[in-house]
């Protein structure tokens, strides 16, 4: 690996307990020894990656799915081992072959097959979109070695260990973002105080009387969220401003993360509602789904506050007037 300090090569041997041996000065993550085969160079660029260069923060949560995104795409199936078992397999057989030894023949057979099983489980994707380390031992792992060598997370990223400190109930719009990371990072970007907006994470009696945005993953219990929050606000306006899964199921772009089989419950009220293919259904049974943490900080506080703005400008009507004018027209004098 590449030393984050004096940038020299090294073997892991010159680099014991995560010191370089050339400059002596200590590194964070070393990619040989944490289970996600980070580095500091890695992470510092992919922060520059996310936050445009400074100019948005990004959170824990959406760090950790940047830095699992290669991961996610590949399998979890070593092939290395089934090369070893191929080559045993054979070698074995042709000793038994040769010898007329049946033991020889039946220990290649079972070494071929086995082989032959990590070949088909290579095929079918077997761990592909299961994160290497979850959310939360990203948190408590590697940021937690990386504030122990550097004092702080890597500049630009900001903690989202706690939901954002609601404000003082308002008439203004309510959002309900279950979402702690993506929450964290709206209410660090400014929009909140911005655009008066009250954040939640259970759409459960919302303060005010303005309209209730609801933010989600696009996976099956999140897809469902916005048909329980107009249950349990009949009469109140309520928005999907999504994340949709028309815009990320079968994209090469969007890497999917796989979790839990959600409920046959939550299928069938999904079913019900009409709005997904048998494809986008039977994929979202298996526990497929796209996180909010996956869509790219600046995009998708562009999104939202496009979102706030007209749920905003729709709800009053000074703003609405204020709209039809538009930015730069002025109303005529009276006569």
């Amino acid at each position: 690996m590449i030393c984050p300090h004096c940038e020299k090569s090294l073997l892991r041997k010159e680099r014991p307990g995560n010191v370089c041996g050339k400059c002596g000065r200590r590194y964070a993550l070393d990619p040989k020894t944490n289970a996600m085969g980070l580095n500091d160079l890695r992470v510092r660029r992919i922060v520059l990656r996310l936050t445009q260069g400074g100019q948005v923060p990004c959170t824990s949560g959406q760090l950790w799915y940047a830095l699992s995104r290669t991961s996610l795409r590949n399998t979890r199936v070593e092939m290395g081992c089934a090369v070893v078992l191929a080559i045993a397999g054979v070698v074995a057989g042709l000793v038994g072959l040769g010898q007329g030894s049946v033991a020889f023949g039946a220990v290649g057979g079972v070494a071929l097959l086995a082989a032959s099983g990590f070949v088909v489980a290579k095929v079918k994707g077997v761990g592909r979109g299961r994160p290497r380390l979850a959310r939360d031992a990203f948190r408590t792992g590697p940021l937690e070695e990386w504030k122990k060598v550097y004092g702080t997370l890597p500049a630009g990223v900001v903690d989202d260990s706690r939901y954002p400190q609601p404000p003082a109930p308002a008439d203004g719009v309510v959002l309900v973002c279950p979402d702690r990371s993506v929450a964290v990072f709206l209410d660090a970007v400014g929009l909140t105080a911005r655009h008066g907006v009250t954040l939640t994470a259970v759409p459960a009696a919302p303060p005010g009387r303005g309209p209730v945005l609801v933010l989600h993953d696009a996976d099956a219990d999140g897809l469902l969220l916005p048909h329980r929050v107009r249950t349990a606000l009949p009469g109140r306006r309520v928005v999907d401003i999504g994340l949709p899964l028309g815009a990320v199921h079968g994209r090469d772009r969007a890497v999917p993360v796989r979790g839990d089989r959600p409920g046959a419950d939550v299928m069938k009220a999904l079913e019900s509602t009409g709005e997904f293919s048998g494809e986008q259904l039977t994929w979202l049974a298996r526990g497929w789904g796209f996180p909010l943490v996956g869509v790219p900080p600046a995009r998708l506080l562009a999104a939202v506050s496009r979102a706030v703005e007209r749920a905003g400008t729709q709800a009053a009507p000074q703003r609405r007037r204020a709209a039809a004018l538009g930015f730069m027209t002025w109303p005529e004098e009276g006569p």
